[in-house]
């Protein structure tokens, strides 16, 4: 009998991230062999990105980094035609073509243009590109100026680039009819986000694609409803994701009539936050079938029939897609696996794993396998959550005694936390604690009625949600109610100081670059987001600002009892350093236990894997010298005060 929290682990903050990466991305060629490609978040190459294929060839030259910055979260930073890649640099925004894995990259877009791409696909019908650009050159801070964000073409011979469709704030998902007469994409403004309004739009085409016939444009669906992925079926109908039935389900237009292929209660789109994360992919070579994720369930549709058949694949989740002549690419997931690249064959059921996100010598008895449970919360509503409880083959907890909890908050806030095996959260419960990942109310994949219930009330009902399931477990028994601990990075970090200055029911919290100050995040953030707290909480004007102010746990400091920890990046323009220092500051001068850590060129989220590190070792030192228990083999130098 041991401890809980004292526990010896093999699954350190090195392994967690020794060798790690993330896909980000999947492309798949179908116009020359049928090779798939990949993109690499590589966290032991400090965050760099990589495109990979799946003979085994490694694209990208280690002076380059294949990532966008479009909506400053990126996605869609490169795509495939017949055996040449396109890609976005992260160091200079410019387009890149390389056309084969050791052939040095070759600019395709001016330099030093201010303009940044993405989302782009190679027409062969005209023999043109086609992608989202963002002109940051018109940005002017002084009178806020915005980037200027369009939809054009680009001829990849003569270099020259066309402005196709103009004036909205956003686009996304430009792609031609199969005929090549018509463009279809998704627009939608300030101050929607695209999982609250947009529009799928069509347009017919000049004769040399270099442009839209005036008067053409039609809204093909949007109605205060997100609608999202617009795409052709191989026969030319039109198809979109609309969660216009409160749930995102793939539809097909027909004539005048629009069919719900998927009218399940369950989601097949996800929130857009980044470019080309496909959810539904549309098989090209004439089969008249579909590949759809609905709820992480990877399916096959036979569009004309709307029958789903289920692929049993051995894994819970896959997302980023890739379908055509009766083999899927994608990424799987689940509880006891890491993210693969995998290779399914439709009739056979084949899997093969084409690359593994990572390979750990731990025996899987060290793993907490998570339970999805639900409990009540504020106004007799629901939230729901991951439960992973404490789990180590070397270790039982002591006699009648009950486990440290802590919980987590995700980002977002909308967004969504899976049951995928995660070593920062089996970090933990290896150690003895409990932890309980929460989709409070304002989440994505309980429908729309459940995503929008957040909307005026952020700073309300994530912490009721998470504050509820903390006492809900302490109730049944499962954990400690004395010794519950909260954290979160971002959205989500603002939900826990948030949580630590307005609710009594944590007893220490850990900060990773949360937002302290909602007036700034409203005032000073990028163009994407600057109209997100609109609807989260309300315009930032008259007596909203009130309530900005309320909201802020800057503004609370003097109400923080229990002691924090602070992790940030001395890069991050979302949360300057100044409102981490503050906080710290604050908790300090009550003499509370604090720690505060300032990452050197880091900025909004950690991707250096020497920073991960500490701030999960230092997370967890943190919490032993609160709770009162020995961490063991855990020598991280942490400068906490009030000791």
């Amino acid at each position: 009998m041991d401890e809980f929290g004292s526990w010896k682990s093999p699954i350190t903050s090195i392994l967690a991230t020794k060798s790690s990466l993330s896909f980000q991305e999947v492309h798949l060629d179908k116009t020359s062999g049928g090779l798939v490609y990949w993109s690499e978040l590589r966290y032991d190459e400090a965050g760099r990105y990589v495109i990979c294929s799946s003979d085994g060839k490694q694209w990208t030259p280690k002076d380059y980094n294949a990532r966008t910055s479009v909506h400053e979260y990126g996605g869609g930073s490169f795509f495939v035609h017949n055996g040449t890649v396109y890609f976005s640099n992260f160091f200079d925004q410019r387009l890149y073509v390389q056309t084969c894995h050791d052939a040095k990259p070759t600019p395709l877009t001016p330099a030093d243009s201010g303009w940044r791409y993405a989302d782009g696909y190679y027409c062969e019908k005209h023999g043109l590109i086609y992608c989202v650009r963002e002109d940051h050159s018109v940005v002017d801070k002084t009178i806020k100026t915005e980037a200027l964000n369009t939809v054009v073409c680009i001829n990849p011979k003569t270099e020259e680039q066309f402005v196709l469709v103009k004036g909205c704030d956003f686009y996304s998902r430009p792609r031609v009819s199969p005929d090549g007469k018509k463009l279809i994409w998704m627009q939608w403004n300030h101050p929607n986000m695209p999982w609250d309004s947009t529009e799928v739009c069509v347009a017919d085409f000049s004769d040399d694609g270099y442009s839209m016939v005036d008067g053409t444009t039609k809204v093909v669906a949007g109605e205060n409803n997100s609608v999202m992925s617009p795409d052709w079926s191989c026969d030319g109908h039109m198809m979109y994701i609309s969660d216009k039935t409160d749930w995102w389900n793939l539809y097909q237009v027909t004539g005048n009539e629009h069919v719900n292929l998927t009218p399940v209660l369950k989601e097949v789109g996800n929130p857009h936050w980044t470019f080309a994360y496909y959810t539904v992919d549309i098989d090209r070579s004439g089969s008249g079938k579909a590949a759809v994720c609905i709820a992480g369930v990877l399916n096959i549709l036979d569009i004309q029939t709307k029958v789903l058949t289920p692929l049993n694949t051995g894994f819970d989740g896959h997302r980023l897609v890739q379908y055509h002549n009766g083999v899927i690419f994608c990424v799987a997931s689940g509880p006891k696996q890491f993210p693969c690249v995998i290779k399914v064959e439709e009739q056979s059921g084949k899997v093969q794993i084409l690359k593994e996100s990572r390979t750990v010598p731990v025996n899987h008895s060290y793993f907490s396998i998570p339970t999805e449970i639900r409990w009540p919360t504020t106004e007799g509503k629901i939230s729901y959550g991951f439960f992973y409880p404490p789990q180590n083959k070397d270790y039982t907890g002591p006699s009648g005694g009950k486990p440290p909890l802590l919980v987590k908050a995700h980002g977002g806030p909308t967004g969504q936390t899976f049951n995928t095996l995660n070593l920062n959260i089996q970090y933990f419960t290896s150690r003895g604690f409990a932890v309980l990942d929460v989709n409070y109310r304002g989440s994505t994949g309980y429908g729309k009625q459940y995503r929008h219930t957040l909307r005026t009330k952020w700073g309300i009902y994530d912490l009721d949600d998470c504050c509820a399931g903390a006492q809900h477990l302490a109730k049944e028994g499962k954990v400690d109610g004395n010794r519950l601990c909260i954290d979160g990075g971002s959205a989500g970090g603002y939900t826990t100081l948030a949580c630590l200055a307005f609710k009594d029911v944590f007893k220490a919290g850990c900060s990773h670059y949360g937002i302290g100050d909602l007036e700034m995040l409203a005032r000073d953030t990028h163009k994407f987001e600057s109209r997100y707290l609109d609807t989260m909480i309300g315009p930032y004007s008259g007596e909203h600002i009130k309530t900005y102010k309320e909201r802020s746990p800057i503004n609370y400091i003097d109400q923080f009892s229990c002691p924090i920890a602070f992790f940030q990046g001395d890069e991050d323009q979302i949360v300057l350093p100044n409102q981490a220092e503050s906080m710290f500051k604050a908790v300090k001068d009550k003499g509370l236990l604090a720690a505060y850590v300032l990452f050197k060129g880091e900025q909004h989220g950690f991707r250096k894997a020497e920073n991960i590190q500490m701030a999960l070792d230092g997370e967890f030192l943190f919490f032993s010298k609160v709770f009162g228990f020995k961490a063991a083999d855990n020598d991280v130098k942490l400068d906490i005060v009030n000791m």
